[in-house]
């Protein structure tokens, strides 16, 4: 199985591989999810390949496919026997044949052993097991909050970097929570998000000691010591037992290598892109702080409209899909957020629309892999907007060209200059 380190060279390698500097002539045939203008431009990308070429195809890593419409996404997600997630980060080479636990269980997990792997985590991400965290997270969010409004003077506006300020700490705070790590640990966190997802690569010229996988060995060795258990998620994982036995090393240390880094980057993606079109929607604003009522609704159309995730596969033999002669071990692309802005799967699909009333959206994923983090994401999004609102409910976008939205498989945005007023 590999390491962090090893996946983070790959993904580096894979980005390393296409030059960056050079715009793309025709995504159709020549697209690069990892290209800085796919994170600035995806949504028109997706528009434009959903009417003339639905299902992309490029020579880059190695040769790769990327769905555009919902059906189609759909239909690749619920197949796992054409299309196997132990792909589910597009590397630059293809990964080592699949272990029993895959690299990362349950996401990188085929059937049958999928459905075993997440069976045991549902009761740690059940409604009812979330619940109780909301306040711990209103909290969180207050405290910045806080700090951000110290530095205002009254009466005159004042900048701040939504993204950086706010968004990225709140899935973080809250992940340490759950973990049975100090909240102190964020700063290591994120700093293992920026080398890892938007710089891949860059783990490598670290000391080992400062590493991914030294932290994720040392904390799950410290809990597997310690006296008193303290009941967090990697008690639970190593506590919880598989056919009568306890999970294999590689399965617990995987499984909290996901839940740091698949349950932190999106989520903060999400509340910044929340921040992002409110501050560049005035109406929007106004009227979730004139009607807090809608809130649920605004929540599900923030998920819809900048769903964050998009997953890889790798075709299992030679398939034709969609009239596609698709290769053995090329890569597909499931850009669930593409699935969303589809008009033949939701009506008027490029509007955001804050009370929309049917919204079956593709957020979470489709297919067996569907995010068994929803409820804590839901939540950790909900509360994010109510307090930020309460707390502000003014402001704007600094400049209208100054947001840098992240490329590759999570978009979001990384920089998020914002005007505080009133």
């Amino acid at each position: 199985m590999r390491s962090i380190r090893e996946v983070a060279d790959l993904q580096c390698q894979a980005m390393t591989d296409v030059d960056h500097t050079k715009p793309i002539a025709d995504w159709a045939t020549e697209f690069d999810h990892t290209h800085p203008e796919y994170g600035a431009k995806a949504p028109e990308i997706w528009d434009d390949l959903r009417e003339r070429c639905p299902i992309a195809h490029s020579d880059a890593f190695g040769g790769i496919w990327l769905p555009t419409r919902h059906e189609d996404i759909s239909a690749i997600a619920s197949d796992p026997e054409h299309f196997s997630s132990r792909g589910a980060v597009v590397f630059a080479e293809r990964p080592e044949e699949p272990a029993p636990v895959g690299f990362a269980p349950p996401i990188t997990s085929d059937p049958p052993f999928h459905a075993i792997a997440r069976r045991l985590l549902l009761p740690a991400f059940a409604p009812k097991a979330i619940g109780p965290w909301e306040a711990a997270t209103r909290t969180i969010c207050n405290d910045l909050l806080d700090t951000i409004l110290d530095a205002k003077v009254e009466g005159e506006p004042l900048s701040i970097d939504g993204a950086v300020a706010y968004a990225q700490h709140i899935p973080v705070m809250v992940i340490a929570d759950m973990l049975g790590v100090p909240k102190e640990d964020g700063d290591i966190f994120r700093g293992f998000i920026h080398r890892i997802i938007e710089n891949p690569g860059a783990d490598h010229d670290i000391a080992e000691e400062d590493s991914f996988d030294f932290y994720l060995d040392r904390v799950i060795a410290e809990h597997a010591e310690a006296t008193e258990k303290r009941g967090d998620l990697v008690d639970f994982l190593l506590e919880i037992e598989l056919d009568g036995n306890k999970l294999a090393p590689e399965h617990v240390r995987g499984t909290v290598a996901l839940l740091l880094i698949a349950g932190i980057d999106t989520t903060w993606s999400s509340i910044g892109a929340s921040l992002w079109h409110l501050a560049n929607n005035p109406g929007d604003r106004a009227r979730l702080v004139a009607e807090p009522e809608l809130i649920d609704t605004a929540v599900e159309e923030f998920l819809r409209f900048y769903a964050p995730v998009t997953m890889a596969r790798l075709v299992e033999k030679d398939h034709e899909f969609g009239g596609c002669p698709m290769k053995a071990d090329d890569w597909m692309l499931l850009p669930f957020p593409a699935a969303n802005r589809d008009p033949e799967a939701f009506e008027n699909a490029d509007e955001f629309i804050i009370d929309r009333a049917r919204n079956r959206h593709a957020a979470f994923g489709l297919g067996i892999h569907r995010c068994i983090g929803s409820n804590l994401a839901r939540m950790e999004l909900k509360v994010a907007i109510q307090e930020w609102l309460a707390r502000i409910p003014e402001f704007e976008l600094h400049e209208p060209d100054t947001t840098r939205w992240s490329a590759g498989q999570i978009r979001g945005p990384r920089e998020l200059p914002l005007t505080v007023l009133g």
